[in-house]
């Protein structure tokens, strides 16, 4: 970020997106800050904000689906608070708009990197959570999370991606999907992947990346298996040219 400041308007745009707004606005600095440009930066917070997320959008779902066991809550709450899900939100927040980092990070597009993006929402949850307390904290998590904790489908989201796009090829007696690497960089605590799925019996190959080979191949398999879906909407057979 190129304004090393918060000023008035910049606070008031970032609190109507999260709806909340800080008593001590020092705290969400801290929380904005990468450690490439200086201290006090986010690492620490981000700890604490892990753990607020993870007991609130549990809490979420277990009040959501009273009936499902713990396996398929745990797969849910896996679904939802993942890095790319949280960079997701981030990007929609803007996150990328008010980040702290250093030159190398500026001039590497650190602002739109899903790592960093991700670290900075969780660790804006601890920041909430020190300006005035967990219930505060939880609010703002539920705010964020409520519209896609509703929009679950148990029965299809329950099992990860690539689950089920090799149960529908499977269901198709269709070859199964191959993952394969495209691209990998980044040092070992921050690397990011891009990764390809190919179908090449039904000439169908997709793309994902994360910032691990599983979270780039799982984006990947969820895209594959919105095609296969649209090809065979129904489970049907497509019809011939």
């Amino acid at each position: 970020m190129k304004n090393t400041t918060l000023n008035d308007t910049r606070l008031t745009r970032l609190y109507d997106a999260l709806g909340y707004r800080f008593a001590n606005p020092a705290w969400l600095k801290q929380a904005l800050t990468h450690r490439s440009y200086g201290t006090p930066h986010n690492e620490r917070l981000e700890f604490v904000g892990d753990s607020i997320l993870n007991y609130t959008v549990a809490r979420m779902l277990f009040d959501r689906f009273p009936t499902l066991p713990e396996g398929d809550l745990s797969r849910l709450r896996a679904n939802l608070v993942n890095q790319n899900a949280l960079a997701e939100i981030a990007v929609e927040l803007k996150f990328g708009d008010y980040l702290f980092l250093g030159e190398g990070e500026l001039k590497s597009g650190g602002f739109n990197r899903p790592s960093i993006l991700a670290d900075a929402l969780e660790a804006t949850f601890a920041a909430v959570s020190f300006d005035s307390g967990f219930a505060e904290a939880e609010a703002v998590v539920r705010r964020l999370y409520e519209a896609r904790v509703a929009a679950i489908d148990p029965s299809r989201h329950a099992k990860d991606a690539k689950t089920r796009l090799q149960e529908a090829l499977q269901a198709k007696r269709l070859a199964l999907p191959k993952y394969r690497i495209l691209a990998q960089s980044g040092e070992a605590h921050e690397q990011w992947f891009k990764v390809a799925c190919d179908l090449a019996e039904i000439r169908i190959e997709t793309e994902g990346e994360g910032a691990s080979r599983r979270a780039a191949e799982q984006q990947a398999a969820e895209a594959a298996l919105a095609k296969f879906e649209a090809l065979y909407p129904g489970g049907k057979k497509p019809k011939s040219a």
